[in-house]
């Protein structure tokens, strides 16, 4: 019989942010797109910091980085703030709605190409 694991976590999650709520930056959007600085991990980073660099090293979106370390949003947002004035992460805004390409664009390029095949 194998032990059941509690879906809750030990430690909650404001104690990755040291109890703080609001980020430093108001700038960050779920789809802010992430980017490490450097090529490896720098030193010295707690366990949440530490990841969340390790995933930036190829380009995130805040939302998908919120995922993979099982954080909320609110909580990744203060990381990532804290990470972007030590100079550790940097950040591009999302492409804002009126210059993404249409649907069906999309879809009429997509079945031009399977047509070409």
């Amino acid at each position: 019989m194998t032990a059941r694991r509690d879906s809750r976590r030990l430690v909650p999650e404001f104690l990755a942010t040291a109890g703080r709520a609001r980020p430093t930056r108001n700038t960050l959007d779920r789809l802010t797109v992430l980017y490490a600085t450097g090529e490896t991990v720098p030193d010295g980073l707690e366990p949440p910091e530490r990841r969340l660099v390790e995933i930036a090293l190829e380009a995130v979106v805040l939302a998908e980085a919120a995922a993979h370390l099982r954080l909320p949003v609110s909580i990744v947002r203060v990381l990532v703030s804290d990470l972007m004035d030590r100079g550790h992460l940097k950040m591009r805004a999302p492409v804002p709605a009126a210059l993404q390409h249409e649907p069906q664009l999309l879809e009429r390029v997509l079945s031009g190409l399977r047509a070409v095949r």
